[in-house]
């Protein structure tokens, strides 16, 4: 597997990838294992752990792990099953908690994971409470948001992905945000990669989104830096015919501690592999699309901002829900059915344009991982379990 510390080679990066691979379950299962499970996931803001005791949770891959504050100040994480008869521990999305109490049988763990009280414990001769504490997850928390991976294989960090835009972002003070709206989960019936491929796409947007295209005209842009796409789009000036865009346009406040040419900036970042972040002066998105099974995912997005009581930045903050839900309905039309076209005998892999850079980063790095991926049509089955692969 490359590091990433040059660019990919890859003699595929004229072809899409193959439609078979958006919906085989023996490839879902290699992609799960090589790219989602050593990949990482937001889980929220620090300060949604603000005191000791504070958790939050979140599941995917048949995981559920937990992200605690420790009385020390620390952020960890542990998945979320009881060591004695695999109970859940922590029950829904957030909470506060002085220990962490199973509520099958009552063992008690601190909020560093260590096991500190079973009940009947001299019915447990072979018990040793230093080796049964809550596994581990690795955690990380970049710009004030906390990560968490379920293995590590040696990737690069948050912070090592976002290196090449660091500058960038630092304006925007994402240490000092706070959530302004928790999570939601929204089930889609698509193959997780085709919401990525659709979130990097910029061809579609003059052709599927007509307020993009209002609100932008021809300054959307795109680039890829190794780990990460960037998208980007100024508001343009001429007022938009839709209402809520032409609210937006006109009531966006001023926001002093960007820079001039950040005030009006749309910016996108999708990292690697399923996760991104929309950030616009008046609040950041953050969203992920969790697989679920080869032909369907789930989409799990917050929203944070700066504390701002103007009323115009309430205004101008349910604007752009606005505009984006239309955004999003028109997305989740294109990738149904681009899912279903996936699984027609019909198709096997389509060019990609040399614009289509985003695109073409995403391709070469899952065929890095997963090598059959190179192929047209799928192989016979059994192949993740042979020894070379391809």
């Amino acid at each position: 597997m490359a590091t990433l510390a040059q660019p990919l080679v890859d003699p595929d990066a004229d072809f899409s990838l193959p439609g078979w691979i958006y919906t085989d379950r023996e490839f879902y299962e290699a992609e799960m294992a090589r790219v989602i499970r050593p990949s990482w996931q937001i889980v929220c803001h620090e300060s949604d752990l603000a005191r000791p005791g504070e958790w939050r949770t979140i599941a995917y891959l048949g995981e559920q792990v937990a992200v605690v504050r420790g009385e020390d100040g620390a952020i960890r994480a542990f998945h979320n099953v009881c060591r004695h008869r695999a109970m859940r521990i922590l029950e829904g999305a957030s909470g506060c908690a002085k220990k962490l109490v199973c509520p099958y049988h009552a063992w008690t763990y601190e909020l560093d994971g260590r096991l500190s009280g079973v009940p009947m414990k001299r019915d447990y001769p072979a018990l040793k409470l230093e080796d049964n504490g809550l596994v581990p997850v690795g955690v990380s928390v970049w710009r004030g948001f906390v990560f968490i991976r379920l293995e590590d294989d040696g990737g690069p960090s948050v912070a090592e992905m976002m290196a090449p835009y660091d500058a960038e972002i630092a304006p925007y003070r994402f240490e000092e945000m706070r959530t302004i709206s928790d999570v939601r989960l929204r089930d889609r019936a698509v193959n997780w990669k085709n919401v990525g491929d659709n979130y990097s796409d910029n061809l579609h947007i003059p052709v599927a989104h007509d307020g993009l295209t209002r609100l932008f005209g021809k300054s959307y842009a795109i680039e890829a830096a190794g780990w990460v796409d960037k998208m980007s789009g100024q508001l343009v000036d001429r007022p938009s015919d839709n209402v809520w865009e032409r609210f937006y346009q006109k009531h966006l406040p001023r926001v002093e501690h960007l820079p001039e040419e950040n005030q009006r900036l749309w910016l996108y970042y999708k990292l690697w592999p399923n996760m991104a972040f929309d950030i616009y002066a008046d609040q950041i998105d953050f969203m992920q699309w969790l697989p679920t099974s080869p032909t369907t995912c789930v989409l799990r997005e917050m929203c944070f901002a700066l504390p701002d009581a103007r009323r115009e930045m309430k205004l101008v903050r349910y604007a752009n829900w606005r505009i984006n839900r239309v955004v999003n309905a028109e997305d989740t039309w294109l990738i149904e059915r681009v899912q279903q076209g996936m699984a027609s005998s019909s198709y096997t892999v389509g060019p990609i344009g040399a614009s289509e850079v985003c695109l073409r980063s995403f391709a070469a790095k899952i065929r890095d991982r997963i090598p059959e991926a190179r192929l047209h049509r799928a192989p016979a089955p059994g192949w993740s379990r042979r020894p070379h692969g391809i």
